[in-house]
């Protein structure tokens, strides 16, 4: 495992969820301001696209049923946890 692509795609997923998250609750209190809607929507898009990288390279970042895992082996086993580091 490259720690370096590791650690450098879960930085990018914690700060696209951090910001989802912040646009989330900017968006309960303004839910007519289209920018923020769609800067949401690309942040959205972007951490699928990021997440999709992380979990061909590294394995699953969730467990029951929100990632996929190969048929061949239990993948969720093999890395730390994205918690674990």
């Amino acid at each position: 495992m490259d720690q370096s692509d590791f650690d450098k795609l879960l930085t990018q997923l914690q700060e696209i969820q951090f910001a989802l998250v912040e646009l989330n609750l900017y968006l309960d209190n303004h839910p007519d301001d289209a920018a923020a809607i769609n800067q949401f929507n690309q942040l959205v898009k972007q951490r699928r696209e990021v997440a999709r990288k992380f979990e061909c390279r590294f394995g699953p970042l969730f467990n029951f049923g929100l990632s996929k895992s190969p048929r061949c082996h239990w993948q969720w086993v093999d890395q730390p946890w994205p918690w674990q580091v």
